[in-house]
């Protein structure tokens, strides 16, 4: 794995997706940020760094941005608790921020079947690794995204490329508010009921879980149930 740096990066663009959920686009000083793989996540601090003193408050979040565009470094996030609270009235374009980077063994492996569960904001474990699948290769990756209304499925766009591009790529919406529902749009909380029958081969296939924690852990029990060794479920624990 790379060697974690500390980066100083301006903050160029701060999305608004409603409902205190934010996209944050940042510029390294001194492009490019380092290599980091799919998956893995930062340190985001708000207050200053000086190289001879300690490292200040900070907060991960997984990079959502694409592993070969390192120019720029992209974050969502959802406010929960005080440190994103400030980060909703703190992060502006043009303001500075330090972000060390990266971090984590959240790796998926796409070698065989992969089903990948993304609750929220825990989509951006999968970002990067989504807009890297080959468009020229057959690939056996099936998404359950959720949030609780439309406007909330940040990367809806990625995902609806990956559908149309990617042979063998499967996603499919939760939508936990909205009663109108479309093309591959579930009501309600993600949860196995509708989902496993929607899996070719459960047996055979590695899941990956990011999100909520009352998400990850009814996810798991509803995997086990069904007769998923550990081995095969995989969590990014974020919150």
């Amino acid at each position: 794995m790379p060697t974690p740096q500390k980066l100083l990066c301006r903050i160029e663009n701060v999305i608004d997706h409603g409902e205190h959920v934010y996209t944050l686009s940042l510029v390294p000083q001194y492009p490019p940020a380092p290599r980091f793989k799919p998956g893995q996540f930062l340190h985001l601090a708000l207050d200053s760094y000086n190289a001879s003193g300690f490292w200040p408050e900070s907060r991960v979040f997984s990079i959502a941005s694409s592993a070969g565009e390192r120019d720029k470094i992209q974050v969502t996030y959802s406010v929960r608790g005080k440190y994103t609270a400030r980060m909703e009235k703190e992060t502006v374009a043009g303001r500075d921020v330090w972000v060390k980077m990266p971090y984590g063994d959240f790796i998926i492996d796409v070698g065989g079947p992969v089903v990948l569960f993304a609750g929220g904001t825990g989509i951006t474990a999968f970002t990067s690794l989504l807009s890297e699948l080959p468009t020229g290769q057959h690939c056996q990756v099936t998404l359950f995204y959720g949030a609780r209304q439309r406007q909330l499925l940040c990367y809806r766009s990625l995902v609806e490329r990956c559908r149309q591009n990617v042979q063998g790529f499967g996603a499919y919406y939760f939508l936990e508010k909205e009663g109108q529902l479309t093309e591959n749009e579930i009501p309600g909380w993600i949860s196995m009921d509708h989902a496993r029958r929607l899996i070719t081969d459960p047996l055979q296939a590695k899941f990956y879980l990011s999100g909520p924690p009352p998400m990850i852990n009814a996810l798991s029990t509803q995997l086990h149930e069904m007769g998923i060794i550990s081995s095969s479920i995989h969590v990014d624990a974020w919150e």
